[in-house]
Parts: C-alpha cells; structure tokens; sequence
C-alpha cells in the first residue's frame, strides 16, 4: 500500500471513530455517567503506557518524543480529572452524618435561651 493510500485510511477510521464516539456519549443516560467515566479513566490509563513506551524507544526521533511527551501529559490530565469527577459524583449517592449530640445540644440549648437576650424588633 502507498503511504497516501494508507493516511486516508487512517484518517477515515479516525473520523468514524470521532462519530461514533460523539453520537454514544451524548446517548448515555445520566445515572450511567459515572461508570462511563470510570471507564474512561482505564482507556487513558493505558494510553499513558503506550505513550511511555512510545518515548523510551531506542530508535526515535524528535517528533515522535514530542508527540509521546504531549500524550503522556494530556492522559494524565484526563486522568485525574476525571477521577476527581468520579469523586464528586459518589459524593452525592454518600449518606449524610446526623449531627453530633454536642451540637444537638448547643442548638437546642441556643433555642431555649433566655428570652431577654434577644434583640426585640424595631418599632415605626
């Protein structure tokens, strides 16, 4: 196969891909979110290993360095920021802790406090 020949394959199944991926993300419902992210988490995991190995090859250029490098950077990114999203989604399915029974107390006691303490309204 020719090298052009070759590019525009690739470059098809690239945009094929954009598509596909496009249309199935916005489709997933919202209470799925953040499983999907999960595994999107694993996918760029592994584009971080690829990348590296991609960088330590002993017969490389300077492009392919600088490609690699960029890759590793923007992986890692994608990474931790969407293990930060993760977080802050399973933040919302965590139940709430009841207050302490100091606190109770402090409130209740703030509530049956002495009446001539309070500020009275201001009259016209």
């Amino acid at each position: 196969m020719s090298h052009a020949l070759t590019l525009s394959f690739e470059v098809t199944i690239l945009v094929l891909a954009i598509f596909l991926g496009f249309e199935l993300i916005s489709r997933v419902p919202t209470l799925l979110h953040t499983p999907l992210m999960s595994g999107t988490n694993a996918i760029h995991g592994i584009v971080i290993v690829g990348a590296m190995l991609v960088v330590g090859l002993g017969h490389k250029d300077t492009l392919t360095t600088v490609v690699g490098l960029i890759a590793v950077v923007l992986a890692s990114a994608n990474v931790v920021g969407g293990f930060v999203v993760t977080d802050r989604m399973l933040e919302m399915f965590k139940k709430r802790e009841p207050p302490s029974a100091e606190r109770a107390a402090q409130d209740g006691a703030a509530a049956d406090g002495d009446a001539s303490k309070r500020e009275a309204p201001p009259t016209q």
